[in-house]
């Protein structure tokens, strides 16, 4: 299954997941403390309040905000960020994008595909040639 990273369908996602594992109707609207209608509502939407997501995380044993943070990274990288520089917030600061295997296979299949050259991908993902470079040949026989 080709996941597009860009336009996440959650309910999809969610759906699919339940039919790989064969889970129960009754046990899924147990957990969830909502009626049939309400899951396959939920089926259908393309967003989900995270509190609910994370229900569904915790039921079907899958990590359904990676989803959304291979987006983050995908189509919203950080800028250049002065890590010298003071925090002015009580947040975590995270260093460097970690991009998942999925991640890698979906913009080697974009260039392999003919959907994005090499520059594209560079250009669009902020990602260092050396990178994609290195990417190409670790990851070439599996595309």
């Amino acid at each position: 299954m080709k996941i597009n990273f860009k336009d996440i369908h959650i309910g999809n996602l969610i759906y699919t997941r339940v039919e790989e594992n064969g889970t129960d109707m009754k046990k899924i609207c147990g957990f969830m403390k909502c009626s049939e209608d309400d899951i396959k509502r939920m089926y259908k939407s393309n967003h989900i309040q995270t509190d609910v997501l994370l229900r569904w995380c915790k039921l079907l044993e899958y990590d359904f905000f990676r989803f959304f943070s291979q987006h983050l990274i995908l189509y919203a990288p950080p800028g250049n960020t002065n890590y010298n520089k003071e925090s002015t917030t009580a947040l975590p600061q995270f260093r460097k994008n970690l991009y998942t295997v999925e991640v890698i296979r979906f913009i080697l299949e974009s260039i392999e595909s003919g959907e994005k050259t090499k520059l594209q991908i560079v250009t669009e993902y902020k990602i260092p040639k050396s990178t994609l470079h290195r990417w190409i040949t670790k990851y070439k026989d599996e595309i």
